[in-house]
């Protein structure tokens, strides 16, 4: 009787062993898939970042010349509409009992390129907002315990966080280092 013992207690302790090595094996896995996919996120959040950006300059340079057309072509044809109407010399009389409408400038295109901007940056903004949070989300999962344990055993992270950084500027960079900031001037 004492040898079946024996034998279950080295069998129980066995399968326990296996299980505790493949829970184990399962845990360092589950972390390892988890990581890699938190890493992926980061690396197509910065190249969704860099695609938002480039769409915005694209489209912001763009619009931009439409005004400026408008107002040449405006020119062209203010120029043409008072040569039509007084001749080239322009307008010899002595007193002209004329009422002009002069064409004008539209200013909605001006506030499209503000819109163009606004909207541009406002979803720039949201884009790197999401780019911060998964990198908290990342930092959180590898540096809490035991999953820093496991980050370091498995060399996580395997990619250089560094070069994942929000775009800014010079000013904003400045600002941070003095702890000043100035008003913005428009003029």
């Amino acid at each position: 009787m004492s040898g079946k013992v024996v034998a279950a207690a080295i069998v129980g302790i066995v399968v326990l062993g296996i299980i505790m090595g493949v829970s184990f094996g399962a845990a360092i896995m589950g972390f390892y898939n988890t990581a890699v996919k938190m890493e992926n996120g980061i690396k197509a959040q910065y190249e969704q970042n860099k695609n938002n950006y480039d769409n915005y300059f694209k489209k912001l340079k763009e619009t931009a010349q439409v005004p400026e057309l408008y107002t040449g072509d405006m020119r062209k044809l203010y120029g043409e509409v008072m040569a039509g109407r007084y001749g080239s010399q322009g307008s010899r009389a002595m007193f002209q009992w004329i009422k002009e409408h002069n064409p004008t400038i539209d200013a909605t295109l001006y506030k499209k390129v503000q819109d163009v901007i606004e909207s541009g940056r406002n979803s720039f903004e949201a884009d790197q907002k999401m780019l911060i949070d998964k990198k908290l989300q990342y930092d959180n999962y590898r540096q809490t315990f035991p999953n820093n344990a496991i980050a370091g055993f498995l060399g996580f992270p395997k990619i250089n966080l560094d070069e994942y950084a929000i775009v800014t500027s010079e000013e904003t960079e400045d600002a941070f280092k003095t702890k000043k900031s100035e008003p913005l001037k428009l003029r």
